[in-house]
């Protein structure tokens, strides 16, 4: 009986010697690949560390921005809970200073009602980034769209 035809597909991958058996093991296709994904990680190593580094920046800027954006919207939102009633029984003042008013207070309001959410979405986010939680990561990631889209609804066109 004649030897059997090695096929392309039992063939051993590039510069590796073909076993004595004549098929590749899986061990060996899994070793192979597995040094490959290693090998990538170490040349994308530096620029993996800089997203990361980077993406721990913007949280922290972004927790101190919205800590000062809500610093500030307290204090309007105070200003204008008090002002509102008074200017409402203002006869003078015209009806576009008390819609723009009355706007502002809502908009101000809006930012306080979800501002310990968000604050808290920051700290997971910059958490999951300095522990290196993918699954934390993942988690707030709706959440984050969230914001930006409530963040783009409340900005003028």
């Amino acid at each position: 009986m004649p030897a059997p035809k090695t096929l392309p597909s039992q063939m051993a991958p590039k510069g590796a010697a073909m076993p004595a058996q004549g098929y590749v093991r899986f061990s060996d296709k899994l070793t192979d690949s597995l040094q490959d994904i290693t090998r990538m990680i170490d040349e994308h190593k530096a620029m993996i560390d800089a997203i990361q580094e980077v993406g721990i920046q913007l949280t922290g800027a972004i927790g101190s921005l919205h800590t000062l954006t809500i610093k500030y919207a307290r204090i309007v939102n105070n200003a204008l809970d008090m002002l509102l009633p008074l200017l409402k029984n203002i006869p003078l003042v015209p009806p576009k200073l008390l819609e723009l008013a009355t706007t502002m207070e809502k908009l101000t309001q809006n930012m306080l009602d979800g501002s310990e959410e968000t604050a808290k979405t920051i700290s997971a986010v910059n958490n999951g980034l300095k522990t290196g939680d993918v699954a934390q990561l993942k988690a707030h990631a709706g959440q984050i769209e969230g914001l930006t889209k409530s963040l783009k609804a409340i900005l003028p066109e």
